[in-house]
């Protein structure tokens, strides 16, 4: 009973604290979605609009995630995790901050919360063509009525899993690509997102052209550490081919995410984790086209310490001459003489002279 009292005077503080007119106006195309697999929640976004990712994705670990467009309003972002935390539903949080929002008719946000539960809503002044998805819902004029509120100028839907939205397109035909892409497509939560923004963006997209983007995903549960909750946080501020920019930065963030996972195994001395961490960051951003020679040289060096503290010298002086052999390779050679002291080589000096020889 507590908390159901606490979430109703948030919800009125909140509400109460919305602007009444729009704000910038970010048309774009967006998606929020869970995996029912691993519980990760994310939202993906691109638009024609200079650093889309500071006010449209908000995304938070064990509550939700909001994407906020058109004359976008970012308080729902906020305003809605923090209902969301409470334990409101994301439809009952969207519907409520749309009671009270004058300018909802221009608005275009859409909620989802842990349990995978959807809600999108379109306003009716939002610059055509508009609309949306939701994941598993088949709404008619007559159920989209049966759903508004009295005096609501627009369409809401929910669904399950996913919702797909977007304003000021070329065409109509941008979001049930987007939700047919997702469906289809395979991969992590952040690969299929993708799919989705790709897909809106082969059959026309925004009218305008694009300009930026953003990827957010959070894991299922909170772990109290924010810092540590996001798998993927990514945002293009401003380019020629956004997606494309955003889909070499999301492979850099998987290699990225195993050199973490490689680092945090070192410091548990576990030499056989950091060893099998390293070799799959490098074979991601081998793989991955744009890759900077500078980001292989880091991954194959501590690949490499990893393969000299598990006694295979042998193996890691190869690995050694290629990061030698570029551009920083002088740095990087300074550098093995100085792990020992931080006990991340062996304080053997035949050992180190041997390994910053090799040519």
């Amino acid at each position: 009973m507590k908390r159901l009292v606490f979430s109703l005077l948030l919800s009125t503080t909140l509400i109460a604290q919305m602007p009444e007119r729009p704000l910038r106006p970010v048309s774009t195309f967006s998606i929020v979605a869970r995996d029912p697999q691993t519980g990760e929640i994310g939202v993906a976004v691109q638009s024609h609009w200079f650093s889309v990712g500071q006010i449209v994705p908000w995304a938070e670990a064990g509550v939700g995630a909001v994407a906020t467009q058109s004359f976008v309003d970012p308080s729902y972002g906020k305003n809605g995790l923090e209902l969301m935390e409470t334990g409101k539903t994301a439809r009952d949080t969207l519907r409520g901050l749309l009671m009270a929002d004058h300018g909802r008719g221009v608005r275009q946000v859409a909620m989802i919360d842990a349990q995978g539960d959807v809600v999108v809503w379109t306003g009716g002044k939002d610059i055509e063509a508009a609309g949306h998805v939701a994941g598993g819902d088949t709404p008619t004029a007559e159920i989209d009525r049966q759903r508004l509120p009295a005096g609501m100028d627009g369409r809401i839907s929910w669904g399950k899993n996913y919702s797909v939205q977007a304003n000021l397109m070329s065409n109509d035909r941008v979001w049930p690509a987007m939700a047919k892409a997702f469906e289809q497509s395979k991969g992590d939560l952040a690969e299929r997102m993708l799919a989705a923004l790709d897909a809106a963006q082969s059959v026309g997209g925004d009218i305008r052209g694009r300009q930026s983007a953003a990827l957010i995903v959070v894991k299922a549960k909170s772990s109290g550490r924010p810092w540590e909750d996001r798998i993927f946080d990514l945002r293009v501020d401003d380019a020629e081919y956004p997606l494309q920019e955003l889909r070499r930065l999301g492979a850099l963030q998987r290699a990225y995410n195993h050199m973490n996972a490689g680092d945090l195994a070192v410091e548990h001395k576990d030499q056989e984790g950091a060893l099998r961490e390293y070799a799959a960051a490098e074979q991601i951003a081998v793989g991955t086209e744009g890759v900077p020679a500078s980001r292989l040289a880091e991954m194959r060096f501590w690949h490499a310490v990893a393969l000299v503290n598990m006694k295979r010298v042998d193996e890691a002086l190869p690995i050694f001459e290629k990061v030698f052999a570029g551009t920083d390779g002088a740095n990087w050679r300074e550098l093995v003489g100085r792990l020992p002291h931080s006990e991340l080589l062996p304080d053997d000096k035949t050992l180190i002279q041997r390994i910053q020889a090799v040519k």
